[in-house]
């Protein structure tokens, strides 16, 4: 398989579509991820219908950077910061307990995903955009996700505001999701 970089041109393309409220497609660690910005609900209303989501799911907050999710992180014990900090930057999202966040986000559930990735074209778009961005496999919900540019286009057409070309890491699924404060495993 050749490997695919995105241009400037479509890392620009791809947050001008954020800006503007869109849903966008990228690689990540395993499979390509839609997402939006987390901070405009109309952009999260969009990206439920696309997806077709159960809107009492909660949903992943994908950065290139852990002081992004610093606020959030720095009530926890040491302990579980330093096994996070471990992890990071990695194909592993964690559920930390959060309050005070928009139910768009949580799912109406007391915590927040968090994921900061080692994906090249992940973790730059997430610079360019600068900041946390909302991640989920692109798919359908209860569907096999797309880990190609073309089965994005396959799936959605242009209920998909940009797509990010290149390719997915290694990992050949969605990331593991831990709960940070037990430990368990809470997602393959």
């Amino acid at each position: 398989m050749s490997i695919h970089w995105p241009s400037g041109w479509h890392y620009q393309r791809v947050c001008h579509a954020l800006d503007r409220g869109g849903v966008v497609a990228y690689p990540t660690e395993g499979v390509f991820g839609l997402g939006c910005n987390p901070w405009d609900p109309k952009a999260v209303e969009r990206l439920w219908r696309v997806k077709k989501r159960c809107r009492s799911k909660g949903f992943i907050l994908l950065s290139h950077n852990q002081q992004v999710f610093e606020p959030l992180l720095e009530l926890l014990p040491c302990e579980i910061r330093e096994a996070i900090n471990r992890s990071w930057p990695g194909p592993v999202t964690w559920v930390i307990p959060v309050q005070g966040l928009p139910s768009w986000l949580t799912g109406g559930f007391p915590g927040i995903a968090l994921r900061v990735t080692d994906h090249p074209v992940a973790a730059r778009l997430c610079a360019h955009w600068g900041g946390a961005l909302i991640s989920t496999s692109a798919n359908i919900s209860g569907q096999k996700p797309a880990v190609y540019t073309n089965g994005v286009r396959i799936r959605f057409g242009n209920k998909v505001d940009a797509i990010l070309p290149g390719n997915v890491g290694s990992l050949g699924r969605t990331t593991p999701i831990f709960d940070a404060l037990t430990g368990n495993q809470l997602r393959d």
